[in-house]
């Protein structure tokens, strides 16, 4: 797995910094957080330093629930949608891909709560996201 760019600490991520390690990239960018702004106003994000990980992370939240962690790495992001067992319905009836379905299912088999991730290479991962994204909001 990449290892996370937003590494110092002293370096708060402004938009200027995340688009310069974004490179063409920002285009999906720009397409995940138009989606959010329209569609899921409540939403919040927030990004944190984590001494864990010696990473800048951003975490998106509506009210109690987060939704997705972000990361940059070199020349894209990622995002991480965790889910339990009480999502496996509306992911199995989903638009997610064939691939995105058995990694749940292989995360659910170990009785943990399965973390889906998205890295932004194509357009469609846009649209991966969108899916995690309203299946997330969905759930209580």
């Amino acid at each position: 797995m990449e290892r996370p760019v937003l590494s110092n600490k002293e370096q708060y991520p402004t938009d200027e910094i995340i688009y310069a390690h974004l490179g063409a990239k920002k285009t999906h960018w720009s397409a995940l957080f138009e989606y959010l702004h329209t569609h899921y106003p409540d939403f919040c994000s927030e990004w944190r330093y984590y001494l864990d990980g010696k990473s800048w992370l951003m975490k998106v939240t509506r009210g109690k629930q987060t939704i997705f962690w972000l990361s940059l790495v070199q020349g894209t992001f990622r995002t991480t949608f965790y889910f339990n067992r009480k999502a496996e319905e509306a992911i199995q009836q989903s638009a997610l891909s064939a691939e995105m379905k058995a990694q749940y299912r292989a995360g659910i088999r170990s009785n943990r709560i399965c973390g889906l991730t998205v890295v932004y290479s194509a357009k469609r991962d846009v649209r991966t996201a969108q899916t995690l994204i309203a299946l997330k909001a969905g759930l209580k």
